[in-house]
């Protein structure tokens, strides 16, 4: 399988590993709430929150960087779309590579399908029971995977994966269940007893993306699209596999190559306005429309902490969420572009971050500014307007 994968890509993973791992003019489309009407008989005054300040920060970053020609934004709670921004060259349709942006839609398939009754996959589960083909990793659950706790080795080993690989090509050779089965069957150096040590990315999501579409019977974009497209009407959003050359992707939908082997962690593409679909599930009680897409159970559960509570390594981390410790009830998930989506269920809202630079000159600047400067703004325009 090794023969597929050509010699320049294991430098390019290695890049993408420390980007992973390091991530652990403008527009505007909000304004400033009236004045309050002193008759009483006039409506009730506009609590919609102002985020302007919040685009002030965007705009100026655009503005003062070398390497990021544009940016944008959406902020949603529970109803729908509260804001969007738009800044530099990207226009409301800009489409982007997620990368690690991807695990969150990664893992709301994987509970989705969970729940379907037609269908038997249990997140906690051995996927040993589960594939038709045995291997050393046979005792990890999907939970385990997807919270980076199955013990097999992360993006930090990427220098020495091997035939492992296989889950970053797009060559039409190489298929997704055998790929999975060389995941499953070859052991990687330094690998640890499952639920003993957090270690994050990797051939882990690979093999619970694998494990869903043979218990399904269904590829793995068959399963986005029954429980993430259809019933929330994603214009673009789905999963391909760029990492072998990310110079192809010219931006567009048509561009994006990898789709029979869709690389689970960090392969979707998406615009704005499919994204915050997504995020509002979180913070509706999981409907997308008139639709159930996932329980309150089951995203509750994706907020609870299991990264932080092994032996070796711990890192708070729920599954496809970082849970940000310094600051209670805000989690995240940043990609190794720049690109970040985050939820802060306290106040009851989500926003998604979207970038196109894929040089990955400058990656950890976008999430550093929405972790340390967006969010504050955000929560305190919400406070602002909420009080």
């Amino acid at each position: 399988m090794t023969t597929f994968i050509r010699p320049a890509l294991r430098l390019l993973y290695i890049v993408m590993m420390l980007g992973l791992v390091g991530s652990c003019g403008g527009g505007s489309g909000s304004t400033p709430p009236p004045p309050a009407d002193e008759d009483s008989s006039a409506p009730p005054a506009d609590t919609t929150p102002d985020f302007s300040e919040a685009d002030r920060a965007f705009e100026a970053f655009v503005e003062e960087s070398s390497v990021f020609d544009g940016i944008s934004y959406v902020v949603v709670d529970a109803d729908g779309t509260l804001h969007t921004g738009i800044f530099g060259d990207h226009t409301e349709d800009t489409v982007v590579m997620l990368a690690s942006t991807s695990k969150v839609p990664a893992v709301m398939t994987l509970l989705a399908l969970e729940a379907d009754p037609d269908v038997s996959f249990d997140m906690d589960q051995p996927i040993g029971e589960v594939l038709p083909f045995e291997g050393v990793y046979g005792d990890r659950t999907p939970t385990q995977l997807v919270s980076n706790t199955s013990g097999i080795p992360g993006l930090r080993q990427l220098s020495v994966y091997g035939p492992h690989l296989c889950q970053y090509s797009f060559d039409e050779a190489i298929e997704f269940e055998a790929c999975g089965q060389i995941l499953l069957s070859v052991p990687l150096p330094d690998s640890h007893d499952a639920g003993s040590i957090f270690d994050y990315g990797g051939s882990q999501w690979q093999l619970a993306g694998v494990t869903a579409s043979i218990a399904a019977n269904a590829s793995w974009n068959q399963l986005v699209d029954q429980y993430l497209v259809t019933p929330c009407e994603l214009q673009v959003f789905t999963f391909g596999n760029m990492w072998e050359d990310l110079t192809q992707w010219d931006g567009t939908a048509a561009s994006l190559r990898g789709q029979l082997n869709p690389n689970i962690e960090g392969g979707a593409i998406t615009d704005l306005a499919d994204y915050a679909k997504i995020l509002q599930i979180h913070l509706n009680g999981g409907y997308c429309g008139d639709t159930r897409v996932l329980s309150e159970a089951a995203i509750a559960a994706m907020q609870v902490d299991r990264g932080g509570v092994v032996a070796e390594d711990p890192v708070p981390y729920g599954m496809g969420w970082w849970i940000r410790t310094e600051t209670p009830g805000v989690y995240d998930d940043p990609g190794a572009f720049g690109s970040v989506s985050f939820l802060d269920v306290e106040r009851g809202f989500g926003g998604y971050v979207a970038i196109d630079d894929y040089t990955r000159t400058d990656a950890e600047a976008p999430v550093q500014l929405v972790r340390q400067e967006i969010i504050p703004l955000l929560q305190a325009a919400w406070d602002a307007a909420k009080n």
